[in-house]
This record gives C-alpha cells, sequence and structure tokens, in this order.
C-alpha cells in the first residue's frame, strides 16, 4: 500500500517512515507543504492514505487538505498536529480531513487509524486477499500458499516481497512491465539498480516454491510478469 507523509519534522517524520516501511507500507515522504502539492495534484490518485501536519513550510495542511477536496479527491487523510483545542479540531476536520490525531502520540495508535481509515474508503482493502491458492492476510502479513496434499504452506517474506506479491494479486492475470513493478513498489527518490524487480521475483518465487513447469508468476519475455490465477 502507498501512502504519503507530510511532516516537516525530521525525526519524527523519519521515525513515522520505519515504522510504515516495517509494515509493508511504501512511502513517499515531503518535509514541504507547496513541495508536497506540487507532487500531489498530479498524483494523488497513487495513494491510499495520506498522513499530513497542520503547521509545515509552504502550504500548511489545512491548505493541502482543501484543495485535496476542491479536485474531488477521496482520499483518505489523517491530520497530525499538536493543536488540541475543540475549535482547532474542527477546522481540521471541516478543512477535509477524516480523522485527526494530537501529538504526541504513540505509533501502534498511528497505525490504528491508519487501518481504520482504510476499511472506510470507498474502495477499502478487505483483511485478506485470495487469488487461486494463494492467500494474503493484511493485518498478519502472512502468506500461505495450498499445497496439492491439501495442507497450508506458510511463507515467510521481507517487506519488498509482500509489497511484490500484493501487488501482483491485486492485477491476476495481467502482465504488470518493469516500469510498472518500479513505479509501484519504490519510494521517490529511491535509485534501485537495473535488475532488482528480476531480482525480487526470483526471489519471491523461490519462496513460493514455483517452477518453471507450472509457473504461479509467469516471466512474459521482454515485456513483464503476470500472476496466473489459475495456479
Amino acid at each position: 500500500m502507498r501512502l504519503i507523509l507530510i511532516e516537516d519534522e525530521p525525526d519524527l517524520g523519519v521515525a513515522i517512515k520505519q515504522v510504515l516501511n516495517h509494515q509493508a507500507y511504501i512511502v513517499d515522504w515531503f518535509l514541504d507543504g507547496s513541495q508536497a502539492w506540487s507532487h500531489l495534484e498530479d498524483h494523488w490518485t497513487q495513494y491510499s492514505l495520506a498522513v499530513i501536519d497542520w503547521m509545515l513550510p509552504g502550504l500548511s495542511g489545512i491548505e493541502l487538505c482543501k484543495r485535496l477536496r476542491e479536485r474531488n479527491s477521496a482520499l483518505p487523510v489523517l491530520m497530525l498536529t499538536a493543536k488540541d483545542r475543540m475549535e482547532e479540531k474542527i477546522i481540521g476536520l471541516d478543512s477535509g480531513a477524516d480523522d485527526y490525531l494530537i501529538k504526541p502520540f504513540e505509533m501502534p495508535e498511528l497505525l490504528a487509524r491508519l487501518r481504520a481509515l482504510h476499511r472506510r474508503a470507498p474502495h477499502f482493502q478487505p483483511r485478506q486477499l485470495r487469488i487461486g491458492l494463494l492467500s494474503l492476510d493484511y493485518a498478519t502479513h502472512a502468506v500461505t500458499r495450498d499445497r496439492s496434499n491439501g495442507e497450508k504452506q506458510s511463507v515467510a517474506l521481507t517487506a519488498k516481497e509482500f509489497q511484490l506479491l500484493e501487488y501482483l494479486m491485486q492485477h491476476p492475470n495481467q502482465i504488470l512491465t518493469r516500469d510498472q513493478i518500479l513505479n509501484q513498489l519504490w519510494e521517490l527518490g529511491e535509485e534501485p539498480i537495473s535488475n532488482v524487480v528480476a531480482v525480487q521475483v526470483r526471489l519471491l518465487r523461490r519462496k513460493l516454491g514455483d517452477d518453471n513447469i507450472n509457473a504461479l508468476i509467469e516471466n512474459i519475455y521482454g515485456v513483464g510478469y503476470r500472476l496466473n490465477a489459475s495456479q
């Protein structure tokens, strides 16, 4: 799941990003409101959630929320702020924020509020994703594959492997190009090595016990990859 974080406190931003990355979120982090809007204006549909601080250089979090709603964006927004007066909470919510978290806060509460926001989103993410013999659980990050003997095999994946499998499972039987996978799974500013997608696919296939005869993840030569939902 891709999330945009707009927070100008470096220490807090680093802490939030680390926690979210550990939970398999892909996080694009901006420290300036104006720079964030220059990106969001044309790319807000890429995100499932937004975490926006109220007080920002450039444009404030209030202004960012207003601009999103003026463009009919339904992007769920969690606003972070030290402002705790009722009048200020009303201003934040009326600007278009969906929830409000007062600083300082504990990271488990941040994660819980994000899960709740996503459940309430127009196209919410179900607790589990199941395609063919594969099952992916968002809450526990557990992945299982049904074996021919009827048993379920648990598959331990890294955060990036989990993100790759999730993306493939969200688009079963569709060919996804290398560039599509790069744009979806790597954060802004990252410069992965040229063969990183092929490497990640190879590692994922090995952990899934995928073979070349009945390929679960098919390599479409010169084009990209496809998850075979019938396997």
